[in-house]
């Protein structure tokens, strides 16, 4: 469905030196910096997959989504959707995708939410029953059918993060690119934004790349993720693969008999101690040696209690940002 060739994207901005000389000077000879937003990335989505859309603030997430939107046009490389090439704009393509911005609005602040999606569906030329049909659906999915005839400046942040949602699908669109859908949500309303896309992913089939900070939308949404980091691409599989690939680690938890006893010495030479206090000890150890630490601590001290977890995959996103930057 999406096949993206050495795609890239650069800005030129103007550098102006400080002061009123600095303005003077400005006027006659300018100066200008070149900022790479994205560089060189390839990958190809089939129909149907939800991916997640993973980097740092700055890393060109935003970017290749309004790329492949047609919002920008691209410095170099090639984008091909459903057979479309999006700076192109056609009224064809535009019809088959939305984009959605978390932190950009589309309904009419002073309309109640309803007059919005009648208008939206005039564009599309969209029969006003199927309309109809398609925002009550939507609307009892995400709990807000109740709020429908209240102006949208008046709903809470999480409404109209829904309502947005309904507005960008009133066209039932074959692709649907979101950027940060759940910022500044509470967890309530993150998680009936996530059941949502989830059963808009599985029943209509609908392409979702999703951009998000929150690792919880990640990981139970996406079952592949793209990492980007300086505008390049430097991580494209399974979510299970990062913790393959990037965590050598785990994270052994133990609950010691008597509450009270100090940190045994022994422990020092088993793993690193992330923390421990009241008789529970976090102690941090090579993967490999997992099996044969958790041995070494049930033969050596008394444990009431061992549990082995991965370490959280946000701890591993950001080693594996740490390490693209240091390069």
């Amino acid at each position: 469905m999406i096949e993206v060739r050495e795609l890239s994207k650069a800005y030129q901005t103007y550098k102006k030196e400080s002061g009123f000389w600095g303005s003077i000077k400005g006027l006659i000879h300018r100066k200008y910096e070149t900022t790479e937003a994205v560089r060189k990335i390839s990958f190809d989505i089939e129909e149907g997959e939800l991916v997640g859309f993973m980097g740092p603030n700055g890393a060109g997430k935003t970017t290749t989504l309004k790329m492949l939107s047609g919002l920008l046009y691209p410095s170099s490389g090639s984008i091909n959707v459903l057979g479309y090439k999006p700076c192109e704009r056609e009224d064809a393509y535009r019809r088959q995708f939305a984009l959605l911005l978390g932190q950009k609005n589309q309904l009419w602040w002073d309309l109640p939410a309803r007059e919005s999606f009648a208008l939206n569906a005039k564009i599309y030329g969209i029969a006003d029953s199927l309309a109809q049909k398609t925002v009550n659906e939507m609307s009892e999915m995400l709990q807000v059918a109740d709020k429908l005839d209240i102006m949208v400046r008046e709903l809470s942040l999480g409404e109209r993060m829904k309502m947005e949602l309904i507005a960008s699908l009133i066209h039932q669109p074959k692709i649907l690119f979101l950027d940060e859908p759940t910022i500044g949500l509470d967890i309530v309303s993150q998680k009936t934004v996530r059941d949502f896309l989830k059963d808009l992913n599985k029943t209509k089939k609908t392409t979702i790349i999703l951009t998000s900070h929150y690792m919880a939308d990640i990981q139970e949404l996406c079952k592949r993720v793209l990492i980007i980091d300086h505008g390049k691409l430097f991580y494209d599989g399974e979510l299970q693969g990062i913790l393959d690939q990037f965590a050598d680690e785990k994270r052994i938890n133990v609950l010691f008999e008597d509450p009270s006893m100090p940190l045994p010495e022994k422990c020092k030479s088993i793993g690193s101690i992330e923390s421990f206090a009241d008789g529970k000890l976090q102690i941090r150890v090579n993967r490999k040696a997992v099996v044969q630490a958790s041995k070494d601590l049930l033969d050596m001290l008394p444990v009431a209690d061992l549990n082995i977890e991965e370490v959280p995959i946000e701890e591993i996103i950001r080693k594996i940002y740490a390490e693209s930057n240091s390069v």
